[in-house]
């Protein structure tokens, strides 16, 4: 028995922003009336992107513009996308060199930093084993013992060599293939954020399917209220709620992409030490912090080392905090999240 599901929702749910009924409209035909926030969706990377800005300044030739930045980033970083500066580096592994732009060579050094940083937990070369499974498309299902075995050996970060004078990037090995997926995203929100930052825009809510950016606070200057997802219910359904100005939340979880056979939950999270979805105690982490495209990265390394060393790892970084949710249904947050997170649903506990 095979049952596929993909989930593209919200993961961190935006709670009472402004109490607005007034959503906008799509792009090229935002209302001249005075009703916040004004919003736009894009598709990119897989994924619906909603902005919401609280400014009436904001006309459809920004959205425009914003649509621009995602579709250049989209055609250098998405690794399925034919052409892409991805693909081409891909396509050349084992072959020669592939220069890049500025902007991938940038996503890819940082991309490999963290992999350094967490023990190969976070690993951008994680492409074959991202292929073999197949999740997130209509052909997910799971390999053989000898494809998982064939894959992992394509895995390491480790061989990736970059040239920082010509700015190319080179795998070693025929077959490897980088893959910015946990990574990309955050970078995009970061980028749109700086864009609504130049534009003079300081109040705006930056969702890329779960990846949440809180630009400033609320026209009335208080704070932005967001749900954490309860990892357990349907989406919107929340088990808390953070409080926060000027800052991104990223969250990664068993529940966002996955697909099921034979009775077994198979989630995209890849470990690149076995090659099966990461099993350990926990059902999501949350990341808190100022960057987005570094929330990405550390939530994804954050859930594969786990509850203790992941907590480790967040606590070791001076800017982020961090809320992780066990499957029995404990929550634990770092030390800075103390008192800016309230738990609402009494069916899970917070420990210290």
């Amino acid at each position: 028995m095979f049952r596929y599901r993909r989930c593209l929702g919200i993961i961190v749910i935006i709670l009472a922003l402004l109490g607005s009924t007034g959503c906008g409209a799509q792009a090229g035909s935002i209302e001249s009336e005075s009703r916040l926030p004004i919003s736009d969706h894009y598709f990119i990377f897989d994924t619906i992107v909603n902005l919401r800005v609280y400014d009436e300044r904001i006309t459809p030739e920004h959205f425009a513009e914003m649509k621009e930045l995602l579709d250049g980033i989209d055609g250098k970083m998405n690794r399925l996308r034919e052409g892409s500066e991805l693909d081409r580096v891909n396509q050349n592994a084992g072959r020669s060199p592939t220069p890049v732009s500025d902007e991938t060579y940038r996503i890819v050094s940082t991309a490999l930093q963290y992999a350094a940083a967490s023990g190969g937990h976070f690993d951008p070369t994680v492409g074959p084993l991202v292929e073999l499974w197949g999740i997130g498309s209509e052909s997910a299902a799971v390999p053989d013992q000898q494809q998982l075995a064939d894959a992992l050996q394509l895995i390491d970060y480790t061989s990736v060599s970059l040239d920082e004078s010509s700015h190319s990037i080179s795998l070693p090995q025929a077959g490897m293939s980088l893959d910015l997926g946990a990574i990309a995203k955050g970078y995009a929100a970061d980028v749109l954020a700086a864009y609504l930052k130049e534009q003079g825009f300081e109040s705006a809510i930056i969702d890329l399917g779960g990846n949440i950016l809180a630009l400033g606070a609320k026209p009335d200057g208080s704070s932005w209220s967001i749900g954490v997802q309860d990892p357990e219910q349907a989406r919107g359904q929340h088990l808390g709620v953070l409080k926060v100005k000027d800052k991104t939340i990223v969250t990664s979880g068993v529940y966002e992409r996955f697909f099921e056979e034979q009775g077994k939950v198979y989630h995209h999270i890849l470990s690149p030490f076995d090659g099966y979805p990461v099993d350990n105690d926990l059902q999501s982490v949350t990341i808190v912090t100022e960057g987005s495209m570094d929330a990405d990265a550390m939530s994804t390394a954050a859930f594969s080392l786990g509850m203790q060393e992941g907590r480790k790892f967040i606590e070791r970084l001076e800017t982020a905090e961090a809320i992780f949710v066990t499957k029995n249904r404990e929550i634990y947050v770092t030390s800075g999240l103390k008192q800016g997170f309230q738990l609402t649903n009494d069916t899970y506990r917070l420990m210290n």
